[in-house]
């Protein structure tokens, strides 16, 4: 046993090095500071949340623009064929009409007064002045030009009646209107027009009847109409109505009557249209007169 004065105490240390004691406390202090950096370094490299982001003011979509311009604007679909591709001959319309139409209205055409037949559509429909929709009834389109021909004293002219080729009249009480050809411009149309139901009233196959003609400026206008169709009983129609003021020098002044020229001319071909055309109901005579603009429906 140990007796007397107390030693003074000593920190224990590794034996292994106790020959370097006063190193111990650098030594200890290197986990420290490893761990510390570690800590630091996985701070430093973990996601940051998404709330810490700043606003992302360039943002790009996550789908190349190829791929968004097809989701967002897919490709029309492929043009269906008009349906006057499908009807070789009058016939074959008038077996396709026939399941889709009253068969009282189906009847009427071109028995009833001021009607047409199915020939009349048939032509139509093959010099694509109309179409057809595949429904059940079918709708009819039709675009229409329609010319208020400007007169003395600011009166406009009007078709009062046509007379027809089965002898019927057909009463119209309308400015002069005409069926549009594919691809044709309403300035074209109403050149046309004129030329086709007026034509016949100058008595000259050398007049020019376009230098007669003058559309005027800033009176051209377009509207859609649909309500069932007069000539074709039972089957709905939709009309876009190009609308424009023209006047025509030379005209009489009074009530006149003009001849429309029949469809296919002297053509002695023998085809479906010439033969159509034969069985068709069409316009022998219109007769014009002039009234006041507010006496008019358009």
């Amino acid at each position: 046993m140990f007796v007397g004065q107390t030693p003074p105490h000593t920190p224990l240390v590794n034996r292994r090095n106790n020959h370097r004691p006063r190193h111990a406390t650098v030594s200890s202090a290197l986990p420290d500071l490893f761990l510390a950096a570690v800590s630091l370094l996985f701070l430093w490299s973990s996601p940051k949340p998404l709330l810490s982001l700043p606003p992302n003011r360039f943002s790009f979509p996550l789908i190349s623009p190829r791929r968004r311009t097809t989701a967002m604007s897919p490709r029309s679909p492929p043009t269906p064929k008009p349906l006057s591709q499908r009807f070789a001959n009058p016939q074959s319309l008038s077996d396709w009409l026939e399941s889709r139409l009253p068969s009282d209205s189906f009847a009427a055409w071109g028995v009833k007064p001021g009607t047409k037949n199915v020939h009349n559509l048939w032509l139509e429909l093959s010099d694509g002045e109309t179409s057809l929709a595949d429904s059940t009834p079918p709708v009819r389109t039709v675009n229409v030009v329609t010319v208020r021909v400007i007169g003395k004293d600011g009166k406009i002219l009007v078709e009062a009646h046509q007379e027809l080729s089965d002898g019927s009249i057909r009463d119209r009480f309308r400015p002069l209107s005409e069926k549009m050809k594919p691809e044709e411009t309403p300035d074209e149309a109403v050149f046309r027009a004129i030329k086709e139901e007026l034509g016949s009233i100058f008595n000259s196959d050398n007049d020019d009847i376009g230098q007669r003609i003058k559309v005027l400026p800033g009176t051209y206008s377009r509207r859609v109409e649909e309500r069932n169709s007069l000539s074709y009983p039972g089957l709905p129609a939709r009309y876009a109505l190009h609308s424009v003021d023209a006047t025509v020098q030379g005209l009489p002044e009074e009530d006149f009557c003009t001849e429309e020229k029949e469809y296919g001319g002297d053509s002695t071909e023998d085809s479906e249209e010439t033969r159509a055309a034969g069985k068709a109901v069409t316009v022998k005579r219109h007769y014009w007169k002039w009234v006041s603009p507010n006496s008019i429906r358009l």
